[in-house]
């Protein structure tokens, strides 16, 4: 998998430090204001990235969010793509709830053109094969 994570001297390939976040923060009531400090530790460092960046990768445990994004829509090669990613439905979790009528969508004519022309190029090709074999022979 693919990281942006840069490499420290002295730790071991893929150990990345965990630091707590420092944040204050002033609440004013009344007359009287008070400053609020959290100390927050996170507990995984994980990594996100999108469905295209994931293609023809093989990821160990997944967490996927097929929500509809803020602009545009998934299309049924997104879902493919994104819930394909692991070795099997033992290793997926959906990070929230969706919309179930996102999968009954068909798909677009383009895509479905393309998919029988391959086709066609497929079947020449194995018929191609089998004549070149048998003069061979």
């Amino acid at each position: 998998m693919r990281q942006r994570a840069a490499h420290l001297d002295g730790l071991d390939e893929g150990i990345i430090p965990i630091f707590p976040a420092k944040s204050s923060m002033q609440i004013t009531l009344g007359k009287k204001a008070k400053t609020v400090t959290r100390l927050q530790c996170p507990i995984t460092a994980a990594y996100c990235f999108t469905d295209y960046l994931s293609q023809g990768q093989t990821i160990p445990r997944v967490i996927v969010d097929i929500a509809s994004p803020p602009s545009g829509k998934l299309s049924l090669f997104n879902l493919y793509v994104a819930l394909s990613r692991s070795s099997g439905q033992e290793t997926i979790r959906l990070l929230r709830d969706f919309d179930n009528d996102i999968f009954l969508e068909v798909h677009e004519p383009e895509l479905t053109l393309e998919d029988e022309r391959l086709d066609v190029l497929d079947n020449t090709t194995k018929l191609w094969w089998q004549k070149l074999n048998r003069v061979d022979s």
